[in-house]
């Protein structure tokens, strides 16, 4: 009994332990959980796995790939096999004679039959290349889908950057406001400063804490369209950093056309477009097919059992099986002489679509080099526009400053020193502006060279 007891109180304790170090488990989780800053990568990675539409093209792939075995499918001899059973009362066939009787009977037959497709003018090979056309679309639809997905994302991931600085800088603001409030009340009491003065000085700070209220709204505001891209869950908190280091902001040396050679040879949409147009040229060639005659031959083997209901001996019901068996081997050769206009609608169908997945190839490629030089024109503009904003906001901090001292010494009024803050904050947003877009536009010209939008691994 003492045993026992100890045993029992042995367990209890591991029990209790074993809790502990799970709450201890479950507690640190959710730390680690509510601590987690997302980096771009990791933004860009949980919106790609969770993106509907990624996995609507993953199972439009999975479609692909079913109608590819079905296309291979058509060249293999079909395999089948039946069983029936049946009484008979009345008027009948004998089938021992072959002739009428009266006498009821139960029967049971089986079989095993193929057929399989000779020759139907290729339409069978067409049809397999079209559906393997059509699974190297439905990959580079799904690539393209993954990019576009990475892109949306980064786009709002640049823009809450932007916010969460515009954030800070509306602070510092706020806050140097406040110290000239300060100051300027205590220049009052000492009669350095009248009424007004103050009075502009406290509206300043009244503008400027409206301001950092409308950027924290404009933060909010884009933190959730950043959920939205990622289809991150609405009632979790997503905190952001930025981990790239400052970057050298340089205009590109490269032309468009040489961008665009490579572009046309690895970029997913152009690949997409490409397999698209080899889809209908291949559906055209089955269409072809069509008014070719085709040969297909038929093999069957098939046995049965038969017992007559009037008490009479019949034979053993395997000895049937073995003495009835019959096979049967024929050819078929079907020629389209007329199908209700179905062969030459079709045929004429599919030239028409040919015709329009050209078009549509030639448009994605003029688009996509438009977009190619669009985006190397913004890249290059953006590197001009950072650094003129560079020097305007280091020239407006100097003028800043000196007017700070100005003001100090009672040279200008509180609404000069007013307009001198904005501009430095103004200038400030222009250069944090100009580099964000600088680098998403980089991002851009990088993935036409061939540079993914994903830097992880899948």
């Amino acid at each position: 009994m003492v045993l026992a007891s100890l045993f029992i109180k042995y367990i209890g304790n591991m029990n209790r332990f074993l809790s502990i170090l799970l709450l201890l488990y479950v507690a640190c989780t959710a730390i680690q959980a509510q601590e987690k800053q997302w980096s771009l990568d990791d933004c860009i990675q949980y919106a790609v796995e969770n993106s509907p539409k990624v996995n609507k093209q993953k199972a439009q792939n999975s479609i692909y790939q079913q109608d590819y075995m079905l296309a291979i499918g058509r060249l293999i001899p079909s395999l089948n096999a039946a069983t029936s059973a049946s009484f008979n009362f009345g008027r009948g066939i004998d089938y021992d004679t072959n002739t009428y009787t009266d006498i009821n009977s139960f029967s049971n037959g089986y079989s095993v039959y193929s057929n399989l497709t000779i020759f139907d003018g290729f339409s069978n090979i067409y049809r397999i290349k079209m559906q393997k056309a059509n699974k190297l679309a439905g990959k580079q639809q799904l690539e393209q889908e993954r990019e576009m997905v990475a892109y949306d994302t980064m786009e709002s991931f640049f823009n809450v950057l932007y916010y969460k600085r515009m954030v800070q800088l509306a602070q510092e603001q706020a806050e140097e406001s406040a110290n000239n409030m300060k100051q300027a009340k205590r220049m009052e009491e000492l009669g350095m400063k009248a009424k007004p003065d103050v009075a502009e000085m406290a509206a300043k700070e009244a503008a400027d804490i409206y301001n950092l209220t409308r950027q924290k709204n404009l933060l909010t505001i884009g933190i959730i369209l950043l959920k939205e891209k990622m289809n991150f869950p609405v009632d979790e908190e997503l905190d952001i950093t930025d981990e790239q280091s400052s970057a050298l902001i340089l205009k590109s040396g490269e032309t468009v056309p040489v961008i665009y050679e490579t572009a046309k040879a690895i970029n997913p949409r152009a690949l997409s477009a490409q397999a698209a147009l080899k889809v209908q040229e291949m559906n055209r060639r089955s269409a072809i097919g069509g008014f070719s005659p085709v040969i297909s031959m038929e093999a069957d083997f098939s046995t049965g059992f038969v017992k007559y209901l009037d008490g009479s001996e019949y034979e053993p019901f395997y000895d049937q099986l073995r003495n009835k068996r019959g096979t049967y081997v024929g050819f078929t050769l079907s020629l389209p002489l007329f199908n209700g206009f179905s062969k030459s609608t079709s045929y004429k169908r599919s030239k028409a679509q040919v015709i329009i997945a050209e078009s549509e190839f030639q448009e994605t490629l003029r688009t996509l080099y438009s977009e190619i030089e669009q985006a190397v024109a913004d890249m290059n503009g953006q590197a001009d526009a950072y650094q003129q904003a560079v020097k305007q906001r280091e020239a407006m901090e100097t003028a800043h400053e000196a007017n700070q001292r100005k003001y100090e010494e009672g040279l200008i009024s509180p609404l000069e020193l007013h307009t001198s803050a904005n501009r430095v904050v103004e200038a400030k947003a222009e250069e944090l502006n100009a580099e964000l877009q600088y680098r998403l536009k980089a991002r851009l010209v990088h993935y036409y060279k061939g540079e993914s939008f994903i830097k992880v691994e899948r």
